[in-house]
């Protein structure tokens, strides 16, 4: 197989883009899409370039975006326009190729190696898109032209807005091992504090070390760094009609008011773990272990999880599980400013597993028809028709879907 045309195309701050597009007043303006723009307790998701260059980020609290950049103009999200958007660049794609991989919103892999004899070359190609966007949408893309897709995407970052960033094979190791570790897909901040324990603090460092080693410091993942860095990733970019196999089932907002108590924190993972059960009956899944993400207002995400002792798709059992881990894991150092819930290893929902003699079948039996018939009441009359007594009140939660945690995703392959 011959050396493969990849691109990575990224909109440049899609969400305020795609806002400023809508209302052409907003343009030239430091804009900011957030959450709860009428509380303290919102975050920025989205924000320009020029808000950027004020220092606002992603995931900061509005009061303190605010006092980044006191012209700031906040925004309510459209996320039906967000999604739009996305499938009408999706659809500009697919007119050189359908191995069109998105990943996320507003970015999207596309291997056009077969289009070349026809279109042109990578950077032709790229260049005749980044046209086409501006012209028919009205956006702007950053895209990475290389003979992989870990490159691909780290082009598409190296020079933004509206630009495009080629890496050859014949280039990558003087263009790219000297950029910092965490420039690489899949390098956090927890991985680059552990690479960087051991002198790791570049791509190439990354390349040049022993996968051996690697794979010791963080286990399979490390191999695919290094695979990754040293240029040999070979996945696919998929077909636009792929749909990736459902690897958890999980749910998380920003509270609007900071949790202090065990009993409050309850009360919201009930009401997460709503939407859990019921997302996971749509589709047919159970979930054999619990995660759940906590950040407090040292902005920190805590991250913990536990096996179950049997799969089940219980609103009721998620909860609890999730509530004994918090337990087991928090200190209440900080007040809680946000919570996820998240349902993982998940399984068919009729496939057989073995039976703890010490779990009461029965009582399990009972908990599944309750939720059965909760299910069907929402299904016919709402979602709120019936719901726990304890669930009354104020939660500290948004209703409006405005304040949902997006966490970070990782590619099943």
């Amino acid at each position: 197989m011959g050396e493969r045309t990849i691109l990575h195309s990224d909109m440049n701050c899609f969400y305020a883009s795609v806002e400023m597009m809508l209302d052409p007043s907003l343009r030239g303006k430091a804009v900011a899409v957030c959450g709860s723009t009428e509380n303290r307790h919102g975050i920025v998701l989205a924000k320009s370039e020029l808000a950027k260059k004020a220092g606002v980020k992603t995931g900061m609290v509005n009061w303190e975006a605010r006092q980044r950049c006191p012209d700031l103009i906040m925004v309510k999200p459209q996320y039906e326009q967000y999604l739009k958007y996305s499938e009408l660049a999706r659809n500009i794609y697919q007119r050189y190729t359908d191995q069109v991989e998105p990943y996320g919103m507003d970015e999207c892999w596309l291997d056009v190696g077969g289009s070349r004899s026809v279109c042109g070359s990578g950077m032709e190609i790229a260049e005749n898109i980044r046209q086409t966007v501006k012209e028919e949408l009205g956006l702007t893309v950053s895209i990475g032209v290389s003979f992989n897709k870990m490159f691909a995407k780290l082009g598409s970052d190296m020079k933004k807005p509206d630009a495009i960033t080629e890496i050859r094979k014949d280039e990558f190791k003087e263009k790219i091992w000297s950029l910092p570790a965490s420039d690489l897909l899949f390098v956090g901040r927890a991985t680059t504090a552990k690479l960087e324990k051991y002198g790791i603090t570049t791509i190439g460092g990354i390349a040049n070390a022993d996968p051996q080693f690697l794979k010791r410091l963080l286990g399979v993942n490390g191999l695919g760094l290094w695979r990754s860095a040293a240029g040999l990733d070979d996945s696919p970019v998929m077909h636009k009609d792929f749909v990736s196999p459902i690897k958890s089932v999980g749910h998380g907002i920003t509270c609007t008011a900071d949790l202090k108590n065990e009993d409050e924190v309850w009360k919201v993972m009930l009401e997460l773990s709503q939407d859990i059960g019921h997302r996971l009956r749509i589709y047919k899944l159970k979930a054999s272990g619990v995660q759940i993400s906590i950040r407090s207002n040292d902005l920190g995400f805590r991250q913990y999880q536990a096996p179950l002792t049997l799969a089940t798709q219980s609103p009721s059992v998620i909860a609890h599980k999730a509530i004994q881990i918090f337990r087991d894991n928090y200190r209440w150092i900080m007040p809680v400013r946000a919570v996820t819930v998240r349902a993982i290893n998940l399984r068919p929902k009729n496939e057989p597993e073995q039976i703890d003699l010490f779990i009461d079948m029965r009582q399990l039996e009972r908990l599944d028809r309750l939720d059965d018939c909760i299910e069907d009441i929402r299904r016919r009359f709402g979602k709120r028709a019936v719901f726990q007594a304890c669930l009354l009140g104020d939660l500290k939660m948004p209703f409006d879907n405005r304040d949902k945690v997006v966490m970070p995703g990782v590619m099943g392959r």
